[in-house]
This record gives C-alpha cells, sequence and structure tokens, in this order.
C-alpha cells in the first residue's frame, strides 16, 4: 500500500464539488485516511509551494490558495503516487484527458481544482506538513 496527499483546491470547493471529487477518488479504491476543510493562510501556502517560489506563478499561486477554503486528504491504495495523478489529468484543464478531475472541474492551468504529490518523498513531506502521525494511523 502507498501513501498520497491530495487538495481539492479553493475553486472546486467554491463551486461545490467536494462530494463529487471524493465520489470519484471512493470509486477508484482509495482508502481516505484523513480529510479536513481548511483555510490556508498566506505563510502555509508560501512554505507548502516553496519549491516553486523562483517561479513566475508563484505569487498568484499563493494568492489563489488562500482566497478560501480548500480540503486535505491523506489517501492510501496501491500505486496511489501514480493513480491519484493519473485520475486528476494533466495540470492543464484544456489538455487533460475527458473525465479526469481537472477536465471535468478545472477552469485554467493554475485553477485545476486538485493538488497530488508527485513522488514518495514529496508525499510524505506534504502529508505531515497538514496532518499530525495520529490524524494518519
Amino acid at each position: 500500500m502507498e501513501r498520497t496527499f491530495a487538495i481539492i483546491k479553493p475553486d472546486a470547493v467554491a463551486a461545490g464539488h467536494i462530494g463529487d471529487i471524493v465520489k470519484i477518488i471512493e470509486s477508484n479504491g482509495f482508502t481516505i485516511l484523513a480529510m479536513k476543510k481548511i483555510r490556508m493562510t498566506d505563510a502555509a501556502a508560501r512554505n507548502f509551494y516553496i519549491v516553486h517560489r523562483e517561479k513566475k506563478f508563484y505569487e498568484s499561486l499563493v494568492k489563489f490558495m488562500t482566497e478560501g477554503p480548500c480540503v486535505v486528504m491523506a489517501l492510501e491504495r496501491e500505486n496511489a503516487i501514480r493513480t491519484w495523478r493519473s485520475i486528476m489529468g494533466d495540470t492543464n484543464p484544456a489538455t487533460a484527458t475527458e473525465g479526469t478531475i481537472r477536465k471535468l472541474y478545472g477552469t485554467n492551468i493554475e485553477r485545476n481544482a486538485t493538488h497530488g504529490s508527485d513522488a514518495p518523498g514529496t508525499a510524505a513531506d506534504e502529508l505531515h506538513f497538514f496532518f499530525s502521525t495520529a490524524d494518519l494511523l
């Protein structure tokens, strides 16, 4: 079994898609180990996305991720990282495969409904950024 981290971003939360996305997650064999609705602070968003701090989109990403609530989740299943990334679809909803979350609920490359870890090390770091060890038992 493998764990990954996922976010339902503020655009999808505001549009009322939490339930739709959770249904997709569960129908694809994931166990949701932990889930909470939060409102990211500016400091938390800056720290979480620090890997992008030198990129042009960093400031707009921080602004977007703090504009409203999001849902953070710890997911588990075999091949969780690869499977979640496949279900999310391409970062740009315009080029995402039909039926993927980003194609269904994203509006552009930044407001793309979801986030997912890209590797086991990243998943571990991201999970522990938002959840305690006790949350992940």
